[in-house]
């Protein structure tokens, strides 16, 4: 049963001299016109709502059980490795030395936070097979707008200038956004019917403009490029460097390292691969694996180590030689990144193989309880996702991709990506990570088999068991309503 009336807004459950704390009288000294300039000051108090702690409790209590979370419900939800975040991560990052340790701390009073990241910053590096490393990007996209800073400063030192960067057509919407961001000119290539990186289409484009190869490997359709080597060599050789998008680093961790199929740069997104909360626009962290005649130009400050040997180590906040400066206060996104290094500590080498390998084999027993009523184009096998299509239900039925993604909510799934990539007609691109049980597998299998052979009008009106069902989605881009207005107004 809900409490219905908990749900209500803050400002309709208030009620004039409610409180759910007194606030003690101020400590500051002086007086509030000296303190404060008169022009600075509001005529009148904040029209804030007025509500007992067990109204406040309630309403956001009764709220959270209306969300969709991955603490309560599946989300296989592809390009995005919604996995579950352990709890003991929290405890750990929530620790007092950790959380109570002031951003501007010295070098010398923060040696155990330095000497974690440093280890993180070591980790990172082994698993991407790139040397160099900075946690100091806040999420994905701005790691790669990084890197491709990075990138320019790097040609730019060498006194060329490269204007393009390159990129598949399944590419993540971000890709050509912090290429354009970082100035380089954008340029957008075909991939092959199969989904791979068309290698005459890539060599036509190549030349001495070229700056940046951007690729996501395994790639946006779940497959991993075979010909990379070959991509690689021919970026390299017309002296252009490879940008792996680390978007899909769960498939391929602790198996395949990007600088060794020629990387020459990639980002993490920590809050993805390795279990940081993850949603709500952040927190995120997005650190950045560079080669070592990169690593000068590598935003600060990354941690370094000296001493050792027989001596007590020391670690240090340094600025490379180079650098681009700082894209992110202080360390970066510190919490996400001690959520990080803990779950790396867990696993070891030995468990984030297993991860990726246990994520595979879930995406493809998924693909093979789902192809023969949501046919999957590229493919009978995947890596750690899968784009099926329901174009043919769309044509035979009218059962759109949009359909079936409401309609999942009212079984309690999380919808999976849908429209994306573009170059797949009424895509769903399903990722179950490696945290799904076969038996919650099943559960979403055979509940996609109910809705693909519900009734076609049923579906339009999905969801049915949500508050609101289907709103305009154009209409709340394009007069979005940001304020709340009194209904006495």
């Amino acid at each position: 049963m809900r409490n219905t009336q908990a749900t209500q807004l803050l400002f309709e459950l208030s009620k004039p001299g409610r409180r759910a704390a007194i606030l003690p009288a101020s400590d500051v000294p002086g007086n509030l016109d000296e303190l404060i300039p008169a022009a600075q000051r509001t005529a009148s108090l904040p029209e804030l709502p007025e509500l007992t702690e067990p109204d406040v409790i309630r309403h956001f209590v009764n709220l959270s059980t209306k969300n969709m979370s991955v603490d309560t419900h599946f989300y296989p939800l592809g390009s995005c490795t919604m996995k579950y975040n352990p709890k003991r991560h929290e405890r750990l990052a929530g620790l007092p030395g950790i959380v109570d340790l002031h951003p501007n701390a010295t070098d010398e009073q923060s040696q155990g936070m330095l000497e974690l990241l440093f280890t993180m910053q070591q980790m990172l590096a082994e698993i991407a097979g790139l040397p160099a490393v900075s946690l100091q990007p806040a999420a994905g996209a701005q790691g790669e707008f990084t890197a491709l800073l990075v990138a320019s400063a790097y040609f730019r030192n060498k006194g060329e200038r490269r204007t393009k960067v390159l990129f598949p057509n399944s590419a993540h919407g971000t890709n050509p956004a912090s290429a354009a961001l970082a100035g380089f000119e954008c340029v957008q290539l075909s991939s092959t019917p199969q989904g791979f990186v068309d290698l005459a289409e890539l060599e036509s484009h190549l030349g001495d403009q070229t700056a940046v190869f951007m690729v996501t490997n395994p790639n946006t359709l779940g497959m991993f490029e075979r010909e990379i080597p070959r991509v690689a060599q021919l970026v390299h050789d017309a002296g252009g460097l490879v940008y792996i998008d680390g978007a899909n680093m769960n498939a391929i961790a602790g198996v395949a390292r990007p600088g060794d199929f020629g990387g020459d740069m990639m980002h993490y997104n920590v809050h993805k691969t390795f279990t940081g909360p993850h949603g709500a626009g952040g927190p995120g962290s997005g650190p950045i694996a560079v080669r070592d005649f990169l690593a000068d130009f590598l935003p600060g400050p990354v941690i370094t180590k000296r001493g050792a040997a027989g001596g007590k180590a020391t670690y240090h906040s340094t600025i490379p030689a180079k650098s681009i400066g700082r894209v992110r206060s202080f360390f970066g996104n510190v919490g996400i990144l001690v959520r990080g290094y803990c779950y790396l500590r867990t696993l070891g080498a030995a468990g984030v193989r297993a991860m990726s390998e246990n994520a595979v084999l879930n995406a493809n027993y998924l693909l093979a309880q789902l192809k023969d009523v949501l046919p999957v184009p590229q493919g009978d096998r995947c890596m750690h996702e899968f784009v099926a299509s329901a174009k043919s239900l769309k044509e035979a039925r009218g059962i759109s991709a949009m359909d079936i993604a409401k309609r999942l909510l009212d079984f309690g799934f999380h919808a999976p990506t849908v429209y994306f990539p573009l170059v797949v007609a009424e895509a769903m691109m399903i990722e179950p990570t490696e945290t799904e049980s076969m038996e919650t597998l099943d559960a979403f299998a055979e509940t996609i088999r109910k809705i693909v052979a519900e009734d076609p009008e049923q579906l339009h009106l999905a969801p049915h068991e949500t508050p609101i069902s289907r709103p305009d989605d154009v209409k709340a881009a394009r007069n979005p309503i940001l304020k709340w207005t009194s209904r006495q107004a």
